[in-house]
């Protein structure tokens, strides 16, 4: 899940969380904000559940997906779209680009939350081998 508040100079706080029942030793947050660094950006795990939070520049969409236990990927089901990577799969998107007309504004304070709307679910089915 990730929530998002305006930050300082131009940049919005984005917080990337996952629930605290999920089991792992490790969760990482890799992205294109970090080049895909495996281990630059790990999370921590919270009573409320693991969690990071980082300053990114407004106006932009990121990509990312989280590495469990360093050899699970998974993506983030309640992010703002999915972007298709060249494996086969899809990589969460988080779209920071409200945040940039609010920043020349200047109208909100430094940790503001933002309500913004909420993507159209686009169902998938999988299939799934009974036997």
């Amino acid at each position: 899940m990730i929530t998002k508040r305006l930050g300082p100079a131009g940049k919005v706080r984005v917080t990337f969380s996952l629930p605290s029942a999920l089991w792992a030793d490790t969760i990482y947050l890799v992205g294109d904000f970090n080049g895909w660094d495996r281990r630059a950006t790990p999370l921590r795990a919270t009573e409320h559940g693991w969690m990071i939070t980082l300053d990114l520049e407004a106006g932009r969409t990121y990509q990312y997906r989280y590495l469990i236990n360093d050899n699970e990927w998974h993506n983030d089901w309640n992010a703002d779209g999915y972007a298709p990577n060249p494996y086969g799969g899809d990589n969460s998107v988080v779209d920071t680009a409200i945040f940039a007309e609010l920043a020349q504004e200047g109208a909100r304070a430094v940790g503001e939350p933002i309500t913004t709307p909420v993507p159209a679910f686009h169902s998938r089915l999988r299939l799934v081998s009974t036997g």
